[in-house]
């Protein structure tokens, strides 16, 4: 199956995590390139551990449980 690649950027706050899904990239070299780009931005500068990077299979369902409400 073809991949893709997310950047996410997470940063741990005081009620949870704050996540930011930053892009989809062909490839992880373009998601580290995008690290490159965002890593002394206001917030990524203060949190650049925060960076993950994370392969996704495409034409696959990746939630396949159904679900409830809280």
């Amino acid at each position: 199956m073809e991949s893709v690649f997310l950047l996410w950027h997470v940063h741990v706050v005081e009620n949870g995590d704050d996540e930011k899904l930053i892009g989809v990239y062909r490839s992880e070299e373009e998601a580290r390139a995008a690290i490159i780009r965002l890593a002394d931005q206001p917030g990524f500068v203060d949190c650049p551990e925060g960076f993950l990077i994370e392969s996704y299979e495409i034409d696959k369902d990746h939630w396949i449980e159904g679900y409830t409400t809280v």
